[in-house]
């Protein structure tokens, strides 16, 4: 497992992260969800991605218990505050001053952790002055309750402002983390150049677009049993507006590829992101631990800039690169 330094910052995380949406607390069973969190630690994996909002915060619990016996030194653990949590009141969201102190506290507690490494605004709050919301974490900071601050799906312009008053603030923003991926490459056009220039990377999900491009969505053919796209409890919302023959058709075009670098479709979709040298890490999860040991293998690969050209040729009808598609949403959601 390769290591990468996280921002301008001194800290090195694994450039696959294990990240447990959609999945702990939720989806799997708590027995299962703590295997596969050992499988990634067995893995070489150390770095660990959250969110107090995740199964309305029984992700934090699992992920807590199943690295209680680990040597905290040892690990990055990542989580975030934005989204509704608890009984979903009028504060219980965004990124206010409360919000913000009281997510922090709960993130803790439910962790069973002294500090997280890494908390991230889980999207933008344009109901709260950034000056009180950067204010707030900086406090946190002060604090030791979290070593680094992020975010996640901000735009280059929030970016900058941000970036701006944190370091008035004497600290940094180190990270985004953005969806992103062969197929949705929205923040290729703005956000990357910014966060080049602001020392900050990206931690970006859905390297597999919501697992599309693992390759076993056919085209013409009904979703797999057990997939997400049969998923009840949310899965299903997620996928679909990738569910279209011609995506689906488009991304069968990379199999040769794939088999050309003896790369399972999964290996090839997250070595992919990791092409870009503005990525830091790419979060993958898992339904079984078996899945970990397949995706981890992604870390060190090299792609030709032949293959990344063949890639782009047969994704380009696809592909979704417009840059006003990285939003947050105008008003916080209940």
């Amino acid at each position: 497992m390769d290591y990468r330094y996280l921002g301008r910052s001194g800290l090195k995380i694994t450039e696959i992260t294990y990240g447990n949406w959609l999945t702990h607390g939720s989806q799997v069973e708590n027995d299962v969800a703590t295997a596969c969190v050992r499988a990634a630690l067995d893995a070489g994996i150390t770095t660990f991605d959250t969110a107090d909002t995740y199964a309305n915060g029984k992700a934090e619990e699992v992920l807590g218990a199943a690295l209680a016996s680990e040597r905290r030194e040892s690990l990055e653990i990542f989580t975030k505050v934005y989204w509704p949590v608890g009984l979903k009141g009028p504060n219980d969201t965004g990124l206010s001053r409360k919000h913000i102190m009281e997510g922090i506290n709960g993130s803790l507690r439910r962790l069973n952790m002294d500090y997280v490494d890494l908390y991230q605004a889980h999207r933008f709050d344009y109901e709260t002055p950034l000056e009180e919301t950067i204010s707030a974490f900086a406090d946190v900071v002060r604090a030791g309750k979290a070593l680094y601050i992020g975010v996640s799906e901000w735009n280059a312009e929030q970016l900058r402002r941000g970036q701006l008053l944190a370091r008035e603030a004497g600290f940094a923003l180190v990270s985004n983390q953005p969806q992103y991926s062969a197929l949705w490459r929205v923040i290729e056009p703005e956000v990357i150049p910014a966060a080049k220039e602001l020392g900050m990377s990206q931690v970006v999900w859905s390297p597999m677009a919501q697992g599309v491009l693992s390759g076993k969505y056919l085209p013409g053919q009904p979703a797999p049993a057990g997939s997400r796209a049969t998923d009840e409890h949310g899965g299903a919302n997620t996928i679909k507006a990738y569910l279209d023959d011609s995506i689906l058709t488009n991304v069968q075009k990379l199999r040769p590829i794939a088999d050309e670098l003896s790369l399972s479709m999964p290996q090839l979709a997250i070595a992919w992101v990791l092409q870009n040298e503005n990525v830091a890490t790419a979060l993958v999860g898992a339904s079984r631990p078996e899945q970990v040991a397949e995706n981890v293998a992604a870390s060190g690969v090299k792609i030709p800039a032949e293959l990344m050209a063949a890639i782009d040729e047969a994704l380009a009808p696809s592909i979704v690169n417009d840059p006003a598609k990285t939003l947050s949403p105008a008003t916080r959601v209940a």
